[in-house]
């Protein structure tokens, strides 16, 4: 069987049944599990609940105990509440599925302030030493990508 050229492949961004139809088909002809293929939605959603669980959590400690907070990472108070506002409202929308892109973006946004913070300010390897590296946060810019790539996928509240 013949791998597909690229101009074949239907843009994701299309949203129509017939074009999603055809993506899984395409899938299913040349993936080695094809089977899985009817379970894309299903994967994206339960990336969608994990990233907004982790991004809910971390906003809420910074929300609970702002000057704490704020002291250990070395911003002011105002920020770090308005950082965890922020992160407490991008892992709900990108958790239920509203307004699912902006969300996604938004916390992509937060992870670069994250990596930046890491790698300039406390001069944190790649892999980290003592604490976490700033793979961990490339990892949830990545997340976030597929998640706004793929607009949440078809388990979403608002599209």
């Amino acid at each position: 069987m013949a791998k597909p050229e690229v101009s074949e492949l239907p843009l994701i961004a299309e949203g129509c049944a017939s074009a999603n139809l055809t993506r899984i088909r395409l899938i299913e002809e040349t993936a080695m599990f094809p089977q899985l293929a009817r379970f894309t939605d299903l994967g994206i959603l339960l990336l969608r609940l994990m990233v907004g669980l982790v991004f809910v959590t971390s906003g809420y400690s910074h929300l609970k105990n702002p000057t704490a907070r704020a002291k250990s990472l070395g911003m002011s108070k105002p920020f770090t509440i308005f950082l965890g506002i922020d992160e407490v409202a991008g892992g709900l929308g990108v958790a239920f599925g509203v307004l699912t892109q902006l969300a996604a973006f938004g916390l992509i946004l937060i992870m670069f302030g994250a990596i930046e913070k890491k790698m300039f300010a406390w001069h944190t390897g790649f892999w980290g030493e003592k604490a976490s590296g700033w793979h961990y946060d490339l990892m949830f810019v990545l997340m976030n990508l597929v998640i706004a790539f793929t607009n949440g996928g078809a388990y979403v509240l608002m599209k």
